[in-house]
């Protein structure tokens, strides 16, 4: 007689996989302030890219730049579209945010026809809400997901 197999091993979902991708790559923003980390997962649950907020690439900002948050605000590109840049229209089912995207970033995700879109961090100022309601694009707040808890060089 043979014993039964092992329960099969537990998994993270795929939004909370993607959403752990996000937070990764938010650590690569230079920005003080917000750290913003975006990925975006295809039809068979592979992904695409990841992206996270900054300046243009090759454009290096000195120390004076990074003082004033107001001032500086409109030079940064955000995630979302850093991370747009990497897909074509279609191709792409989930994007994970460690922000809810701004209200043009909401935009853009659904001109790029996402389908499903999670974020970690609430954004009040932006309209995401209503543009997702008015598109029936689910826009779900995700903050359980797999943290790294190990610092930097440990």
């Amino acid at each position: 007689m043979s014993s039964p197999a092992p329960p099969a091993p537990s998994r993270i979902s795929i939004p909370q996989y993607a959403m752990a991708l996000a937070h990764v790559a938010s650590l690569r923003s230079e920005d003080p302030f917000r750290k913003v980390g975006a990925v975006a997962i295809d039809f068979d649950n592979r992904v695409i890219g990841t992206a996270y907020n900054g300046l243009a690439p090759g454009y290096n900002a000195g120390p004076e730049f990074w003082a004033d948050r107001d001032a500086r605000r409109k030079y940064m590109l955000h995630a979302e579209v850093n991370l747009c840049s990497l897909f074509t229209r279609g191709n792409v089912r989930l994007v994970a945010c460690t922000t809810k995207p701004c209200t043009s970033c909401m935009q853009m995700l659904c001109a790029y026809g996402v389908r499903d879109i999670y974020y970690r961090d609430d954004y009040p100022e932006s309209e995401a809400d209503a543009i997702a309601a008015r598109y029936s694009i689910p826009l779900i707040q995700l903050a359980d997901y797999p943290h790294m808890l190990q610092e930097a060089g440990a």
